[in-house]
């Protein structure tokens, strides 16, 4: 028994590691294929389309973004601040309306939930919420329109960090601090936030991403060339290549124009804003695991 036991492990290890290498191929796959087409050559990908084995390299797409490279490199900047400095006040702001919500003696935690959770089910709409945004807080051209619309507080992340607090911080530590003397304040930022960190690290890369990969929020309230962030210059520049291969802007400008590498400089795009993604995650991955298990499952 114990022999048909140990090669029926051995069977189901083998099919699990066999299962694994196909999901990572399948994931690796796509970003295998940006790469390799971002040094295609423009002819041979509009003749042969993507593929992982083209017949000529071209670096035409990387010298394009090297002569935006001060555009490029600004819009890097905002992109960085923009997804820092929401990240963090959106971690600030979820965890401490999280804390409450996992206390039992809370009185109002039922109505609190509720109006959270309605949040999820029900929205004004983009009208509504364009017109609150530029004419009520007047956000439009500023850094903030990038901060506060859509991402700064999400419901879901709300919930997870309330079931993280309720099934990891015993009641009896937030006691023992209070027979100590220690305000809630106190309890929150030395005891509870520490004590917290893979949940924190699960909104996080949440959050991060939703800011890196944003370009509604610059559609909708910037302008202003300036305050573009990278996904918000990448459009941009797509638009504007097309605009230049149309018919009209061709015959005025010259076939040089038409001769701009469009596919090629799309797939350098996504590469370039990647990049940073590819560098963090790794770093945190085991907490965004933990995290999201301890927080949504035990829940």
């Amino acid at each position: 028994m114990t022999e048909l036991k140990t090669r029926g492990e051995k069977a189901f290890s083998v099919f699990a590691q066999i299962m694994v290498i196909i999901l990572v191929i399948i994931s690796v796959a796509p970003f295998l294929l940006i790469f390799i087409s971002s040094f295609t050559k423009e002819s041979n990908l509009v003749a042969n389309g993507y593929s992982f084995f083209p017949k000529e390299l071209s670096l035409d797409a990387y010298y394009y973004m090297v002569s935006q490279y001060k555009t490029i490199i600004r819009a890097y900047g905002v992109s960085i601040f923009v997804t820092i400095a929401g990240t963090f006040f959106s971690i600030l702001i979820t965890s401490m309306l999280a804390y409450p919500l996992s206390r039992k003696d809370f009185k109002y935690r039922t109505i609190i939930s509720f109006l959270v959770l309605f949040t999820m089910l029900f929205s004004g709409g983009i009208a509504p919420a364009y017109i609150m945004w530029t004419r009520i807080f007047h956000i439009k051209n500023t850094i903030l329109a990038l901060i506060l619309p859509n991402y700064l507080m999400n419901a879901f992340n709300v919930f997870l960090m309330t079931n993280y607090y309720r099934n990891n911080i015993p009641v009896s530590l937030i006691e023992s601090a209070q027979i100590d003397g220690a305000g809630e304040m106190r309890i929150f930022f030395k005891i509870i936030l520490p004590l917290s960190i893979p949940s924190v690290a699960t909104i996080g890369i949440f959050t991060g991403l939703a800011y890196w990969n944003d370009w509604i929020n610059g559609l909708y309230y910037i302008t202003e060339p300036k305050l573009f962030g990278i996904q918000n210059l990448l459009v941009r520049i797509m638009e504007n290549i097309q605009f230049l291969k149309s018919g009209s802007a061709a015959s005025a400008i010259g076939t040089v124009a038409v001769q701009l590498p469009s596919t090629s400089i799309r797939m350098a795009l996504a590469v370039i804003g990647t990049i940073p993604i590819v560098i963090i995650f790794p770093f945190i991955q085991k907490y965004f695991i933990k995290g999201v298990v301890i927080g949504a499952v035990k829940g």
